[in-house]
């Protein structure tokens, strides 16, 4: 090879250095361009807004909208008073009022308004069919209309809503958002069934889906007493003038809701002695306590098809009402919608937590951080910028939940996760639990006596209703009483996330002819564990609720055919328990009891095979209950547990 000159060498430096510096400077361009980016995709903080901003900044509207069939819904209008741009229409259906009613009269915002009304939406608030300033009959879960019929329902409402609304409102930049929480949740989901072709964000927000089934008013066929009475007695007032009235608060004359259900008797006597014919609802929920046409009917899920919007449901793991809800629209709108854009929120939240507040705590239980806030912030709003004003893509991902037990927000493809596995959880002799199937040895059974006129409480203090922290209630209490079976792990060696649903497998038998089984799964802390600072509450041996649900055992075949037990015939009841997505630490316990009440949350099995909405006091009955661990009859959860992904 012939030698490099000198001066060639030079030259060929020369331009090595100008090409690296080159690289180096358009390196340096791009890391500016990413944290540019970076500082531009993160969104501003939202500023609330008081009645004084939306004075000053919006002008109000009230209409009565025509749907098909000529009945007039009430409805207010928010519009922002800048004309220079287009914004989109935001709605709300309720049946709990918009008030307050009148052009002049704003209203002390929550919800949406308060958040986001310096983003400057149209934002609209609707009675729904006979509530309040509409017109037409207020029918509780309307039932859905087959298709091709020319009836109404709350989708043809939601539509001809919409389609005014898009034709009618100045200003409106053709894109119309749809959200609620509880039941204006469920009117959002009705909502996107064949949707409009301007609905292109919905977010059903701890939407009911059946009421016999999960939501609210029943679990597995079990009559959430407290909650029923509690809402019925206020909600389900006729008023004269229900523009101008507001419903009385029910006078209980104690703060003790034990003591008070308990005195009423069986469920028959609250209509003879309390409503007497004033809660219409109320005896419709008496005359229907099997799963009949009238709850089927009500039924939303298999309706959920033709959903053109993006869709972002969000629910709390803690929601005593509706946890079953917004699980079940996910995943059925996944599965009858499979080209939808569809995402599922699941946070620390009681019902409607999100909502406000910076949902930093539940009652004893710190989340350690903000996590109403950092919804609001960085996934619900902006959801809504994207899809209605062409905001930045948020990219969400299919599930966005909140992993309690390390207190962080986590994002898979997929709920449940792919990476889970099922593994059994046995309960096993001596009050122990584990992984391990029973063996053959010891008794095989485990036993205690029900006795309805002295039920086992929900809560360990008193409260006149469903409380909203129950849902993760210190459950010493419990385990201390004789009627309730406690099982539990040694300490674990590593943690353990459970992601998804779980499925409880009991082997049963019981003196009585009906009964109620009741599963909790709790996550016992170490004797060690430490308080938060300005907490009340020891958390050292706390024993945090992290899944409880209820189901009446003459249903264990079918809801719509109850049968009763055979006295002493060993029987299976299997049920699922809704999702969690919760990690056990290292050094905690897994506890698991079995109870047959649970009041006055949920109302008392007589133990005797009768229509317990009709039952007198003669079919109170005590029963003694086993429940069974061998291998040929045994009693476990099937738990969904989250691997480490490689």
């Amino acid at each position: 090879m012939k030698p490099t000159s000198r001066s060639t060498f030079h030259r060929r430096i020369a331009q090595l250095i100008v090409l690296l510096s080159a690289v180096l400077t358009q390196v340096a361009s791009q890391t500016i361009s990413a944290a540019d980016q970076k500082a531009e995709s993160k969104p501003a903080k939202l500023e609330p807004a008081d009645r004084e901003y939306l004075e000053a900044n919006y002008t109000k509207f009230e209409f009565k909208i025509p749907m098909r069939d000529g009945v007039r819904l009430f409805t207010a209008v928010y519009a922002p008073k800048d004309e220079s741009e287009s914004y989109p229409i935001l709605i709300q259906r309720t049946p709990y009022g918009i008030r307050p009613y009148g052009v002049d009269n704003f209203p002390d915002p929550g919800g949406q308004m308060a958040h986001y009304g310096r983003e400057k939406f149209i934002f609209t608030f609707q009675d729904v069919r006979g509530r309040n300033g509409s017109e037409g009959t207020f029918v509780h879960m309307r039932p859905q209309q087959t298709a091709g019929s020319e009836g109404v329902d709350e989708s043809t409402d939601a539509y001809d809503t919409i389609d005014w609304l898009v034709r009618n409102i100045p200003n409106n930049n053709g894109r119309v958002g749809m959200m609620g929480i509880s039941y204006p949740g469920f009117y959002t989901a009705a909502g996107i069934i064949g949707s409009h072709p301007a609905l292109k964000a919905a977010s059903p927000q701890a939407p009911i889906s059946d009421w016999f089934i999960g939501d609210d008013f029943h679990h597995n066929g079990v009559f959430y007493l407290a909650h029923a009475f509690g809402f019925l007695s206020r909600f389900g007032q006729t008023l004269e003038e229900p523009t101008r009235m507001d419903p009385q608060p029910f006078d209980f004359r104690t703060p003790d809701g034990y003591e008070f259900y308990l005195n009423i008797g069986p469920l028959a006597n609250v209509e003879k002695k309390l409503f007497k014919g004033k809660i219409a609802f109320w005896k419709e929920l008496m005359e229907h306590s099997d799963y009949d046409a009238f709850w089927q009917q009500r039924n939303l899920l298999p309706h959920l098809s033709g959903v053109k919007a993006a869709v972002m449901t969000v629910g709390g793991w803690f929601d005593a009402e509706d946890l079953y809800g917004p699980l079940k629209i996910y995943k059925t709108i996944e599965q009858k919608n499979p080209d939808a854009f569809n995402v599922l929120v699941m946070g620390p939240w009681a019902h409607g937590g999100w909502s406000g507040g910076t949902g930093a705590s539940l009652g004893s239980v710190s989340f350690r951080s903000n996590p109403s806030e950092y919804y609001r912030q960085n996934i619900e709003f902006p959801f809504l910028n994207h899809f209605l004003k062409d905001g930045p893509d948020p990219k969400l991902p299919e599930a966005m939940v909140f992993e309690t037990g390390t207190f962080q927000w986590r994002r898979y493809d997929a709920w449940p996760p792919r990476n889970t596995v099922e593994k059994k959880l046995h309960l096993q002799a001596s009050g122990r639990l584990g992984f391990d199937a029973p063996s053959g040895s010891g008794a095989g059974f485990d036993e205690y006596v029900s006795d309805p006129s002295r039920p086992v409480p929900f809560i360990p203090n008193i409260a006149i209703g469903m409380t909203r922290e129950h849902m993760l209630d210190d459950q010493r209490f419990a385990s201390s009483r004789p009627d309730v079976l406690v099982y539990q792990t040694e300490p674990l060696e590593e943690d353990l996330t459970l992601a998804g649903p779980i499925a409880a497998r009991l082997q049963v038998s019981t003196t009585g002819t009906d009964s109620d089984w009741v599963v909790k799964l709790i996550d016992v802390y170490p004797g060690d564990h430490p308080t938060p600072k300005n907490s009340t509450t020891p958390m050292g041996g706390y024993q945090q609720l992290v899944r409880g649900e209820a189901f009446r055992g003459k249903f264990r075949n079918s809801f719509e055919h109850p049968e009763p037990f055979e006295p002493g015939r060993v029987t299976e009841v299997t049920y699922s328990l809704p999702d969690v997505y919760h990690t056990f630490r290292r050094g905690h316990k897994i506890m698991v009891h079995v109870q047959s009440s649970w009041f006055p949350l949920v109302d008392r099995n007589p133990q005797t095979f009768v229509n317990i909405y009709a039952a007198g006091e003669d079919a109170f009955q005590k029963a003694t209950q086993r429940v069974y661990r061998t291998p040929e009859a045994d009693s476990h959860l099937t738990l969904r547990i989250l691997q480490p992904t490689p």
